[in-house]
């Protein structure tokens, strides 16, 4: 996990198929266990190792087993992903495989690979550039391209900040929507205030629905530490009706490393 790199091909192995393929936008970080994750994962440690990766899934997945005449010979002889069988390695998660290997599955994927692939180098050259642009991190001498990559996605709600906030907000406190993919990581300090610390704290951030980030994020709405919904006295009454949003509802008791931000946006970020 530590030594992969943006770029890197990833093979996803699933069910005995390679059922997608993906391309790597982060290098490794240790972050704690997900919380989702519950009994499935109690015999692993609390912390582990994040990698962001870009997948898509095949139209038409490939079964090893059926192709071990030409598989078989370009397994590693340490740490193979696959047996001589066919069949997953069940002590590894993320294994290094030989160009040999990787040329062979992309040539039983076939076109269909292949295009997916390029498209996702280009996604991910595209993220990372713009990341970049956006947060004005490019051109600062005094952190890494690790560190840089980390805090380009904490702008935009991606990555690693995105987990993080996973691992403490489990759904929009209004909304109660639970699917994180239609939801966005939104800083409850602004990135621009916050120190790198900050910008990648957890509990800096809230999981939002849209339409309901563009109030938090605008200061047209925020929380007291006990759950009550804040309005600014700027926001028209009618867009909360139209968006089905109760400004007398509990959202429900943040932590206390939740409240000291939420008291920062209340005196810094809401309108007044």
């Amino acid at each position: 996990m530590t030594r992969i790199q943006p770029g890197d091909v990833v093979f996803s192995y699933y069910d005995t198929y390679i059922k997608a393929v993906g391309v790597a936008t982060s290098t490794a970080a240790s972050v704690p266990k997900p919380t989702a994750f519950g009994r499935a994962g109690s015999y692993w440690s609390d912390e582990g190792w994040f990698v962001e990766v870009q997948f898509r899934e095949l139209a038409s997945p490939i079964r090893p087993r059926e192709h071990m005449a030409v598989l078989e010979p370009t397994l590693p002889a340490k740490y193979s992903p696959l047996r001589s069988s066919g069949e997953g390695g069940q002590h590894v998660y993320l294994a290094e495989i030989p160009p040999p290997m990787a040329h062979q599955l992309m040539v039983l994927l076939g076109q269909e690979g292949q295009t997916l692939i390029d498209a996702l180098e280009m996604i991910a050259r595209y993220e990372i550039a713009r990341s970049f642009a956006e947060t004005d991190l490019e051109y600062r001498t005094d952190i890494g391209t690790t560190e840089k990559l980390q805090l380009a996605k904490a702008r935009v709600g991606q990555g690693l900040f995105k987990s993080r906030v996973e691992l403490v907000e489990k759904c929009c406190r209004i909304t109660k929507v639970e699917r994180p993919e239609h939801l966005t990581a939104s800083h409850i300090k602004p990135w621009r205030t916050s120190s790198d610390m900050e910008r990648l704290d957890g509990n800096n951030g809230l999981l939002l629905a849209p339409h309901v980030d563009h109030l938090f994020d605008r200061g047209l709405i925020g929380f007291t530490p006990v759950g009550g919904i804040i309005v600014s006295a700027t926001l028209a009454p009618s867009i909360l009706e139209r968006w089905s949003i109760d400004p007398s509802q509990n959202v429900g008791t943040f932590s206390r490393e939740q409240a000291n931000y939420l008291e920062y946006h209340s005196d810094v970020v809401l309108r007044r």
